[in-house]
């Protein structure tokens, strides 16, 4: 049966090869000032870049840059606004990974408001509702991982013991447009591809298995996980240059954005908040490490009920099934059910030691430091209520 649900906005979306030399058409379409808002000196370096400004000056369109080569920060979002609020800003496009596209979205939304953003942070800020007035805006990921070209919400966080990771977010501030070129993500490191293709895999499984979860992000969650799983490796390996598989990333990327935003996240989420905002460890990395440990405990749980009709049971053992033998349509039953979701673990585990994703040690994190983490853990759409003792195993089993 299928239930009733809802289903946001997406973006125009151009996806393919090539798609990056239709931008400056598309910035006219908007305006004639543009913000351009852009990651570190790779991007910039490139020939793409010099390309896109050289078309700029030749359509005499005044354009303005700013760089962001951190997590974006309220801070950034504000001095940003404060120097160009006199500009007359028309349009604002991102080019970058998620840090550089959440960056991108927050200046687009705060930029006609002139108010600090802080005023407008989910669980931190003054609770005023932002009205969802914002200046145009085009997102183009030069990574594959947070889906943010196509999600309603901008991360901001602030980094330290008292620091936060949380979202600015309104149904309008999906961007206008979302540009997915693959060969933009060609340059992009094996380390960055592998956090950022976790990322993007941690999204679509938990949005798969989300309480929220329904029969259209189902379709199209379970396509793109088939297409994670076939090139998530290979783009992190011997196949970084292949066009193809860099676009099967760049689309899972786009779809677990789409996904997140109408289903929800679960746990793996709810944990990588607070360690983001506690510690200076990449989201990626956070949803990465995490990810087996978690997907272990939920299955542990969902199997000690003894309830083979679980629904949220029979989604894991479903993936499995997809992952490790590639089969769209498992025959689910009492004992296949269990050796499905073992061989799911199995494969989430191979991954990690095969990307070799670190642990959160490695950050800084320490014994002590887990029960602050926890306190401010959310569960979010997580198919099982966990126990806090089982959040500080997961945690402890990853430092």
């Amino acid at each position: 049966m299928i239930t009733s649900f809802t289903f946001a906005a997406t973006p125009r979306i151009l996806f393919g090869t090539g798609s990056f030399n239709k931008l400056p058409g598309l910035i006219s379409d908007y305006g004639k000032r543009v913000l351009l808002v852009t990651g570190g000196a790779s991007f910039r370096n490139s020939s793409q870049y010099r390309r896109l400004i050289n078309q700029l000056e030749e359509k005499a369109l005044p354009y303005f840059k700013v760089g962001v080569t951190t997590e974006p920060s309220p801070e950034l979002i504000d001095q940003t606004v404060n120097i160009f609020m006199e500009e007359k800003i028309e349009l604002v496009v991102a080019i970058g990974g998620g840090s550089v596209i959440d960056a991108g979205k927050a200046i687009s939304a705060m930029l006609p408001l002139r108010e600090s953003v802080l005023t407008y942070i989910e669980g931190v800020g003054a609770g005023k509702i932002h009205p969802g007035e914002k200046l145009p805006f085009i997102a183009v990921p030069t990574t594959s991982g947070t889906g943010s070209e196509a999600t309603n919400n901008a991360v901001l966080s602030r980094i330290g013991k008292k620091g936060f990771k949380k979202s600015l977010r309104h149904d309008h501030f999906i961007p206008n447009i979302a540009l997915l070129d693959p060969r933009l993500t060609l340059s992009c490191p094996a380390g960055i591809t592998a956090t950022s293709g976790l990322d993007a895999f941690v999204q679509l499984l938990e949005a798969y298995t989300s309480t929220n979860a329904s029969a259209m992000t189902d379709s199209l969650i379970l396509d793109a996980i088939q297409i994670a799983n076939k090139c998530l490796i290979p783009a992190c390996t011997d196949q970084s240059q292949n066009i193809n598989v860099r676009a099967g990333m760049a689309y899972a990327s786009l779809i677990s954005g789409i996904a997140l935003t109408n289903a929800g996240l679960g746990v793996i989420h709810g944990l990588a908040s607070p360690l983001g905002g506690y510690l200076k460890i990449p989201h990626g990395v956070v949803c990465g490490t995490l990810l087996a440990e978690v997907v272990k405990t939920n299955v542990n749980s969902l199997l000690a009920t003894e309830n083979p009709d679980n629904p949220y049971l029979q989604k894991y053992a479903r993936l499995g099934g997809l992952l490790v033998l590639g089969q769209t349509n498992p025959e689910l039953n009492n004992k296949t059910i269990k050796s499905y979701c073992q061989l799911l673990v199995q494969q989430l585990e191979n991954w990690l030691k095969l990307l070799k994703i670190p642990r959160l040690s490695q950050y800084g994190a320490t014994e002590k430091d887990l029960p602050k983490i926890i306190e401010k853990t959310g569960q979010k759409n997580n198919p099982v209520e966990l126990s806090a003792d089982q959040l500080t195993q997961i945690l402890k089993n990853r430092l």
